[in-house]
């Protein structure tokens, strides 16, 4: 698959991304979710794990387009990201919430019996409905076990832009887009 539509700045990939269906296929089920909220992340950017250069924790950041890097955050939960942009520049979308589409029962027993948006409105929580893991890191996801699906563009005026969550560096950095009218967006 390809991937070129990713090969582009840091925050038009991160609102390329909006509308686009994730598939996940675990124990012979596959899980289908569409992406509501994201952030953008790169190398000139203090918040970014590929700030200080490439190491072999972030190496599938500095992958080709269309690969998945998965982090751990606090020691605790799972975060997954689409590398966007050239191989060689570190940059990636932290995909921050995702909107079920099919098998969300097998979603709601990963996440506890939680039901609604709080099945998949934070980094961590999708990655736990999904069984996002580190094994997943430099994963190409033109296809299984994580597959990501381009979908419809979304207009100017459906896409919400401010600044990011949970950091302390570049914090009023506009480089957080997501879904106006979605549900299933993370609060602040």
């Amino acid at each position: 698959m390809d991937f070129g539509w990713l090969d582009v700045p840091v925050e038009e990939a991160a609102r390329a991304l909006l509308g686009c269906e994730l598939v996940r296929t675990i124990d012979g089920q596959e899980l289908r979710v569409r992406i509501v909220e994201t952030e953008a992340y790169d190398q000139n950017d203090p918040a970014s794990h590929t700030f200080r250069g490439q190491t072999p924790r972030n190496s599938a950041m500095f992958m080709e387009a269309g690969h998945a890097y998965v982090y751990r955050s606090m020691g605790i939960h799972h975060c997954l990201n689409m590398v966007a942009g050239p191989a060689g520049f570190g940059e990636g979308v932290l995909i921050r919430a995702v909107e079920p589409l099919a098998g969300e029962d097998f979603m709601v027993a990963a996440r506890g019996g939680r039901t609604g948006p709080l099945v998949t409105n934070g980094p961590g929580k999708l990655c736990q409905a999904l069984a996002v893991d580190l094994s997943l890191t430099g994963h190409d996801v033109s296809g299984p076990p994580l597959q990501l699906m381009r979908g419809s563009a979304l207009s100017d005026s459906e896409i919400v832009t401010t600044t990011r969550i949970g950091i302390s560096k570049a914090a009023d950095w506009p480089r957080r887009f997501y879904e106006r009218r979605s549900r299933y967006v993370s609060k602040r």
